[in-house]
């Protein structure tokens, strides 16, 4: 069929049209709040670096305790940003969460799919404890936590992080795989945090 000027013009503009690309907006991300990137997930490059993963759970204690001998009862209220939390809130988080983790690994190891009990790590961060324990005391929780959770990670083959838990929040299966994963940011995510509120008093 012959095309009329009018239907190769309406072509022309169509063919226009496809070419143009709307560039995906950046997301900019706040170096002070997430100084190593959020957390991003891809399964397959999961599956290649579990080692690497069991590997950096393993580490976290001992590089907590390089950053550690940095903080003072002098800067320990200092923050990687404002109104964030403290040195040593983000480290008595540690504990909190981590000991959360460990569980929530062996009730996923004995249990089918269980639910497991969420909590608000925001008023966690707020109470007595955290003022006024040692970081110590939370330190030695850390090192304990991770020397146990490495030897159970070392013991798990390919199906068990195939296993999970479902967390209420969101009523969904959460894999061990990826929750691994996770953590070992975590834990990076954290120390990096800390470094940066070290730095702050450089700032001032």
């Amino acid at each position: 069929m012959k095309k009329t000027k009018a239907s190769a013009s309406l072509s022309a503009n169509a063919d226009k049209t496809k070419v143009k690309k709307v560039a995906p907006e950046k997301k900019i991300i706040d170096t002070k709040i997430y100084p190593i990137g959020i957390f991003e997930f891809n399964e397959q490059i999961a599956k290649e670096n579990i080692e690497t993963y069991i590997e950096e759970i393993k580490e976290l204690p001992k590089n907590l305790k390089k950053v550690l001998k940095q903080v003072t009862k002098h800067n320990k209220e200092n923050s990687y940003r404002d109104e964030g939390w403290t040195i040593e809130q983000i480290v008595h988080h540690l504990a909190d969460s981590h000991i959360n983790a460990f569980i929530r690994f062996k009730l996923a190891l004995t249990e089918y799919f269980p639910t497991i009990k969420p909590y608000n790590q925001d008023l966690f961060a707020e109470t007595s404890d955290v003022f006024l324990s040692s970081l110590k005391s939370s330190y030695h929780i850390i090192d304990g936590i991770h020397k146990r959770w490495t030897i159970l990670l070392e013991n798990m083959d390919n199906e068990d992080f195939k296993l999970g838990y479902i967390h209420p929040e969101d009523n969904q299966k959460h894999f061990l795989l990826k929750v691994l994963a996770m953590y070992a940011w975590h834990g990076k995510h954290h120390i990096e945090q800390i470094k940066v509120a070290l730095g702050s008093d450089s700032e001032d």
